[in-house]
């Protein structure tokens, strides 16, 4: 009997991850995202693991999300125009790179208090971020070159920060960084974004392997693998869904969603 109530709650948390993980991954795709700032707080809340494993677990799904993201869009994006823009990306990686290292190594000697915190700040940032940036128009660039070129080390580095300390792509805040600093298309923006994003968590994934709290991944194998099936399904299909829904009412409903998740992962501390 006792064997048979693990099997269900095994077999409901398997189910939960994989509707958990498309829901987000759907929400994700109709605003252009991979979801993992959505994913990360139902790490944390739903299925109770640690903060440094839920960000660990949440950036091995993202790097899943993201790479298959950039064929999904090489439709409406070629590759080949992607690769035009070799100095944008470059530029943005020179600062993202060393952003990821570092952030990953402080969030594995934060304690679980402080991370906590860090998590619900970034998040209700983010959440302004998706009202206020997500809308931008594309125009002429905000600097020239030399000034550009620095201003872009430093976006890539604070970027790089944040993306390895909450596990995300950083797509939330590359997209309007990629439109109002250089002036980029802003469908243009979001595959420039993942070829940004794609090294810059490798990096990160990296710094974190070196760490004990890495093996949740092998712990949790079978979880990992689906939800990252459903985070994958469910921004196919929100891709599909893109226009449906206007993002005058969209985008303010996730923020309120990334408020309330931030309220909920403080009070873990």
């Amino acid at each position: 009997m006792h064997d048979s109530g693990e099997s269900a709650s095994r077999q409901n948390r398997m189910f939960g991850s994989f509707v958990g993980g498309g829901t987000i991954g759907a929400l994700g795709g109709l605003i252009g995202l991979g979801g993992a700032e959505f994913r990360l707080p139902l790490l944390i809340g739903l299925f109770g693991f640690p903060a440094l494993e839920a960000v660990i677990l949440n950036k091995a799904m993202s790097l899943v999300v993201v790479g298959s993201a950039l064929p999904f869009r090489a439709r409406s994006v070629p590759f080949e125009q992607v690769a035009a823009h070799w100095p944008v990306i470059v530029n943005l990686l020179a600062g993202s790179l060393i952003g990821a290292w570092f952030g990953a190594g402080w969030a594995t000697r934060l304690r679980s208090e402080t991370l906590y915190r860090v998590i619900s700040v970034m998040l209700v940032i983010i959440a302004a971020v998706l009202v206020f940036g997500h809308d931008a128009k594309a125009g002429g660039g905000l600097f020239t070159a030399p000034v550009l070129i620095i201003a872009g080390v430093f976006a890539g580095l604070v970027i790089g920060v944040i993306s390895a300390l909450l596990g995300v792509a950083g797509g939330e805040l590359l997209i309007p960084t990629l439109v109002l600093l250089f002036g980029i298309d802003i469908k243009l923006a979001g595959s420039l974004s993942l070829a940004v994003s794609l090294p810059t968590m490798l990096v990160g994934f990296a710094r974190y392997s070196q760490d004990q709290s890495f093996s949740v991944l092998g712990r949790n194998r079978v979880f990992l693998l689906v939800m990252a099936a459903g985070s994958v399904a469910g921004t196919f299909v929100g891709g599909q869904l893109l226009g449906l829904i206007p993002s005058a009412l969209l985008l303010p409903l996730l923020s309120v969603i990334l408020v309330l998740s931030a309220i909920k992962v403080w009070r873990h501390t």
